[in-house]
């Protein structure tokens, strides 16, 4: 299963306990689901678990249960349709449209005056028309729709939240998401899908270890590198002392420091310096190498 997939099953063992709650749930999943409109209204979804909910939920939230359900062409799609005239009239007055009259949806915020009701609204919208990526790979949490009003007022009522949604265009639709994780975050927890929000903060937290790893790794990479540049210069100089006026007249502590460096070509200056007879700082090493490297004409 998907993220966005375990998230919905999260949401769906959310309890039906209030009738608002439930008619906002319900409103929720109306305005985002496949066709809301006077001659009939559908739901369709892949989810086992919204399909085990949705027929409860309706009869919590208006006292019956769908017309007909029916499984897709598509494996594991189902359909849910209500198409009697007066349940669809029973659904449109619930939230004050007249069946026969609306030609656009909006949202009707008359219904979402309470904090559940609004948590209970959302958790529907998303049910519906949401989706979440796998945080292992980036942080996305979009809503999708093809009514326009839509969009713009579920953008407005999220932003009353505390919320700052990002809204755009996609084939026809209107997208309305958020990319930072502190904000997916708080919206699941805030609808109900506390688990999904504490995965995507291990998902972050894992994350940023990694990301920690990978930047002390490739410090340490590059520590490496230049240690290996500055000794292979250094032994340069040696050898050159050694061709022009030979390693035995250095003085004692220069010539026991070019011996050091040669027996060890990889060792950076505080081990040269811990190598010592006896140790010496690692300052006191480094000013006996470039008085070597003068001496070298380096």
């Amino acid at each position: 299963m998907s993220f966005s997939s375990d998230t919905r099953a999260e949401l769906c063992r959310a309890p039906l306990q209030k009738h608002c709650c439930a008619l906002a749930e319900a409103y929720g999943i109306l305005l985002f689901c496949n066709q809301f409109a006077s001659d009939g209204i559908r739901v369709v979804t892949s989810s086992p678990e919204l399909a085990e909910r949705l027929p409860r939920l309706f009869k919590k939230a208006f006292g019956f249960f769908f017309d007909s359900v029916s499984e897709t062409d598509i494996k594991g799609k189902y359909s849910f349709y209500l198409t009697e005239p007066e349940h669809v009239a029973q659904v449109f007055s619930a939230y004050g449209y007249d069946a026969g009259g609306t030609l656009a949806h909006h949202i009707n915020l008359g219904m979402l005056e309470e904090n559940c009701c609004k948590a209970s609204f959302l958790r529907g919208a998303f049910l519906a028309g949401g989706s979440l990526t796998d945080p292992q790979k980036s942080y996305h949490l979009e809503f999708v729709t093809d009514h326009y009003s839509v969009s713009r007022e579920l953008f407005s009522f999220l932003l009353e939240l505390g919320f700052a949604p990002k809204d755009a265009a996609r084939s026809g639709n209107y997208i309305v998401y958020f990319k930072q994780s502190e904000a997916i975050e708080d919206f699941l927890t805030l609808i109900g899908a506390p688990l999904a929000a504490m995965d995507i903060m291990n998902a972050k937290v894992e994350k940023d270890m990694r990301n920690a790893v990978n930047r002390r790794v490739n410090c340490d990479s590059a520590n490496a590198d230049k240690i290996v540049s500055a000794a292979a210069e250094q032994l340069h100089a040696i050898r050159r002392i050694e061709e022009t006026t030979g390693l035995e007249d250095l003085p004692e502590k220069l010539y026991e420091t070019a011996l050091l460096r040669i027996a060890n070509p990889e060792a950076s200056l505080t081990d040269l310096a811990a190598l010592a007879i006896p140790p010496v700082s690692k300052s006191c090493m480094g000013h006996r190498i470039r008085k070597l490297m003068e001496l070298a004409g380096c």
